[in-house]
């Protein structure tokens, strides 16, 4: 017989397993644990009917973790904070009779005796085996992982351990120095800075087949991988070789088409002509009339593809076409917005890079995280602020780029990988009277000493009250439909009464709303007997136009999260006669924006790719027809062309309104304006990483949106804290 666990003490849990599974049903009831790791846990009892009741808990809650990012269970951590190992309800939940909490249940326990709860051989390995569940980390802090991501992490560290090698045979200082003055020029004639941290981050790339570049938006992550693409290419081609086999990646289409624009605007600034001449590239008899520089230019990719599409992803399983055993065909392959990037997705990447080949990495290691489980970028950046550099790597710096290291980045003691990883300290887009750039860096400052706190409140409020021309403080309450209307479809432009006066400002497009990519789509319609060529540069004109304005939510459900704000920005839409969806009665009408929630191999459509519905002609109208036309949506090929590829809605099985859209969605895309909304109430999902990543998703623009008091302030000193042994 079942014991019913609310007349049981919760202590019971540990030592009698229906009691446990009483609890674990009860914790699935609520949601604050997923039935499959209930089913986790009774998998093991099944195969190992003497497991201990304590062992089965921690198998449940090591599946839970993967759920909400964490690579593994951190037994000391999990007894020091018991109910966060569970999904609980930020305010708490309000149903009649709660189960007990982990605090209550876990109550005596301490790390040693859990610890030895998970000896049982069959389940429970400690390295390489066959066992479910992996016990890992010293007797202090010990932590539990499902085997395949133990095994991610070991993949990991061992294959990056191995590309951090130094050959010195193929990188020399004084072969770069004139190269690098080369390509980093004083900009408009200007003296240089005391440390031009682009052209070290440069050359630190050269130095090993593993690199990481990292910076907030605007640092110049581009424009650096660029040059030292270009870099790479003239060494091989002066040295007389083949030009590299270079790739370039993103996780997502919507980067991979972002990166694809950004490079294409920067290889045309490269100084082609004088850089071939430097590295001595000389015309071969195969180039015919081709120069050097327009071989060094040819040699320096453009095209990006997203990382599924590269390393060829197949339907039904998580392996992919290119493995250890069938490695990608390339020399050099560069991955943007690498914090977006998964352990899984990772460790598959480094498995199908050949052994020679060089892995750059770039990104901003304070944004979030990636959805699914690890924190690499994080991890891997987790020292990156102090440079760590030894004095070997400052003195072979010193005669590559010219520029002297300060000494409060040296270390004696750093590590091989501080050695491979740069990060840009100077942001070029966001400048001294940008709003977004300030609240940006107050959001992001240090949290080290007692008394910082409250220097970061002033540093905020200060953001938030002197007025930038860039930046709108709007507050919203619940119920103030008529200003979130005006929001949404207008972009609320007097939420900038500085704009037309400040010069920065001025010279940009205004702030809008949806109201723009809508009339672009209603007033630029081909007519219906217009060629298709013609319905493409529609459709790449309205996803253009549709890029400039986007609602981005910390939160899912509730009236202002996603499900929430979908439906009344719907509404506002509708009754200025923006869209027509029949009050809501149609799913599917033109106007409506979609993202992709999924992958979808046979479309080619991956997960975090936006379409928007779009009306086409019928091939098969005429005259009389009272229909002529059909929907279709239109999404960007998200190959690094400007291809469009229509798919009919019924095809679409993944995907959602996206008037509004969650911060995590949104990694990876910029919009000219964003409109940030943080939610009424507390929750743990409001973290500083989410409001720095979303205040950073506006390039020209940012609306910042309070519907609660405080919110934003404790959020910027809540951090997210994704638990992995690779920051080990």
């Amino acid at each position: 017989m079942t014991p019913d666990i609310t007349t049981v003490s919760p202590e019971r849990a540990l030592d009698d397993h229906e009691a446990l599974f009483a609890l674990l049903e009860r914790w699935v009831a609520r949601g604050w644990l997923r039935s499959l790791d209930r089913a986790f846990a009774d998998f093991l009892r099944r195969e190992v009917s003497e497991a201990s009741p304590a062992l089965l808990l921690a198998a449940a809650l090591a599946s839970h973790q993967l759920g909400r990012g964490h690579v593994c269970l951190d037994l000391a951590l999990t007894l020091e904070t018991p109910d966060l190992a569970l999904s609980l309800p930020p305010e708490g939940d309000s149903l009649e009779e709660p189960p007990p909490l982990p605090s209550q249940v876990m109550a005596g326990l301490d790390v040693a005796t859990w610890r030895a709860a998970l000896h049982q051989p069959e389940l429970v390995g400690d390295g390489p085996g066959a066992t479910p569940l992996v016990l890992d980390g010293d007797a202090e802090r010990p932590r539990l992982y499902m085997r395949r991501y133990w095994q991610h992490e070991q993949d990991i560290h061992s294959r990056i351990s191995t590309r951090l090698t130094i050959d010195e045979t193929t990188v020399e200082a004084a072969s770069l120095r004139p190269l690098l003055d080369t390509l980093f020029v004083p900009r408009d004639a200007q003296p240089a800075p005391p440390l031009d941290w682009q052209k070290t981050a440069c050359a630190l790339a050269t130095r090993s087949r593993f690199a990481v570049i990292t910076g907030g938006p605007g640092t110049g992550k581009t424009t650096t991988v660029v040059r030292l693409l270009a870099l790479l290419q003239a060494l091989t081609l002066g040295a007389g070789e083949p030009a590299l086999r270079i790739r370039l990646a993103a996780p997502t289409g919507k980067a991979a088409a972002r990166l694809n624009e950004s490079i294409s605007g920067q290889v045309g600034q490269l100084p082609f002509d004088s850089l071939a001449s430097q590295a001595g590239i000389e015309t071969t008899p195969s180039d015919g009339e081709t120069s050097p520089a327009a071989r060094l230019h040819k040699a320096v990719p453009q095209d990006v593809s997203t990382l599924h599409r590269l390393l060829g992803s197949r339907p039904d399983t998580r392996r992919f076409r290119h493995d250890r055993h069938n490695p990608l065909p390339l020399d050099v392959l560069v991955v943007d917005e690498a914090s977006m990037v998964d352990v899984g997705m990772m460790a598959a990447l480094l498995e199908a890079l050949p052994p020679h080949a060089r892995l750059v990495l770039l990104g901003d290691k304070d944004q979030l995280a990636s959805v699914e489980a690890g924190s690499i970028l994080g991890d891997l950046c987790a020292r990156a602020d102090g440079g760590h550099y030894t004095p070997a790597t400052a003195d072979w710096l010193n005669d590559a780029t010219g520029q002297t290291l300060p000494g409060d980045y040296l270390d004696a003691d750093g590590q091989p990988l501080d050695q491979s990883i740069a990060m840009l300290r100077v942001s070029h887009r966001f400048t001294a009277d940008s709003g977004i750039g300030q609240l940006a860096a107050a959001i992001n400052a240090p949290l080290d000493r007692e008394n910082e706190p409250a220097e970061q409140r002033r540093a905020i409020q200060q953001a938030l009250s002197a007025g930038f021309a860039d930046l709108s403080h709007l507050k919203l309450p619940k119920d103030d439909e008529r200003r979130l209307a005006r929001l949404a479809v207008t972009g609320y432009p007097e939420g900038f009464p500085k704009a037309e006066t400040s010069d920065a400002a001025a010279s940009r497009t205004p702030p809008v709303g949806y109201q723009h990519f809508l009339s672009i789509m209603a007033e630029q319609r081909p007519a219906d007997d217009a060629d298709h060529t013609a319905f493409d540069d529609w459709a790449r004109k309205v996803l253009e136009a549709h890029g400039h304005f986007q609602l981005l939510c910390a939160l899912r459900r509730g009236p202002w999260g996603v499900e929430g704000l979908n439906e009344r920005v719907r509404q506002a839409l509708e009754k200025e006669g923006l869209i027509d969806s029949q009050d809501g009665r149609q799913l599917w009408y033109p106007g409506r924006p979609v993202l992709v929630t999924k992958n979808d191999y046979g479309l080619g459509l991956m997960n975090g790719d936006i379409g928007i519905t779009l009306a086409m002609p019928r091939p098969d109208a005429n005259s009389s027809d009272n229909n002529p036309r059909l929907l279709r949506v239109a999404f960007p090929a998200g190959d690094g062309s400007d291809r469009i590829k229509w798919v009919l809605p019924s095809r679409l099985q993944a995907v959602e309104t996206v008037f509004a859209m969650t911060v995590h969605k949104s990694q990876g895309s910029e919009f000219t304006h964003a409109a940030l909304v943080l939610p009424d109430a507390p929750n743990p999902i409001l973290t500083r990483e989410l409001v720095y990543t979303g205040i950073t998703r506006a390039r020209h623009w940012l609306t910042l949106v309070e519907t609660g008091r405080g919110q934003l302030l404790d959020a910027a000193q809540r951090r997210v804290m994704r638990v992995s042994g690779l920051g080990s």
